[in-house]
Parts: C-alpha cells; structure tokens; sequence
C-alpha cells in the first residue's frame, strides 16, 4: 500500500552565497509549498549557522515535511519533501537551476510503504549495485 510519495533533491554547482541567504531559501521552500497547494502546520523553524555556513530550514505539513539544508562550502542544497497525499511532481531541475543557479539537480522520487524506488538519475553503476544486491538478499 502506497503511503506517500517522497522526493529527494541534491541541487550541485550552487552559487555560495545563493546558500547563505535565508530569504531566499524561505522564498523557495514558500514557492513550492504555495506550488504543490501543501498547508503548513505552526511556524518553520530556520537556523542560519555562523560565518560561511549554511542554511537549515524545516516546514510541517498537513501532508508531512519539507526540509531544505544548504552546504555553500561546496556549493550544494538539499531539499526533502515527503506527501502522505498524491502531489504533482514539482520542477526542481527547473526551479533550482533559476534560483540558486545550479548547474545539476538530482531528484529521487520514493514511493513510501511499497519500496518502489522512481531515480530519474540513477546511473548505470547504481544500477548494476541495486542489482547485485538484491541477488545477495535472494541467496
């Protein structure tokens, strides 16, 4: 029984400072909330960590969560949101690469409670590691 969907973003090649403002970030987080119809529970919760860090917000959904935690150091952002309710897939190759100028996004899309994994970039050696697993599980 499928009980939500859960998508897992890596947004790489990120500019630095794009991960550091907190407005921005919030700005982001709101668009997809506002973009998915998703209704926040309380307030979130932003932590900004001193001198280069980063950024680390969290909303409560009706629906779940939507987290985001930024690495300006190295130029990446993630974002985890997880539905209990069917929700259009939102365009976070599109939306990342325009607001915080990445240059690769890496969704992966979990079908939570029937182990169904959907990896739009899962590459051929991630692959052939599933696959090996699951022949060591089947011994």
């Amino acid at each position: 029984m499928n009980v939500g969907t859960e998508w897992l973003i890596d947004a790489l090649g990120c500019q630095a400072a794009s991960l550091r403002d907190t407005a921005l970030l919030k700005s982001v987080c709101e668009r997809i909330i506002c973009d998915l119809d998703l209704r926040v529970v309380g307030e979130p919760l932003w932590h900004k960590f001193t001198g280069a860090g980063g950024v680390t917000g969290i909303f409560l959904l009706t629906e779940s969560h939507l987290s985001c935690h930024t690495y300006p150091e190295v130029g990446t952002a993630t974002f985890n949101l997880y539905c209990c309710r069917e929700r259009p897939r939102w365009k976070w190759e599109e939306n990342l690469r325009q607001s915080l100028g990445a240059s690769q996004v890496t969704v992966r899309e979990i079908r939570r409670g029937n182990s169904t994994l959907i990896d739009e970039a899962m590459d051929l050696n991630s692959i052939i590691r599933v696959e090996s697993e699951r022949e060591v599980r089947e011994l």
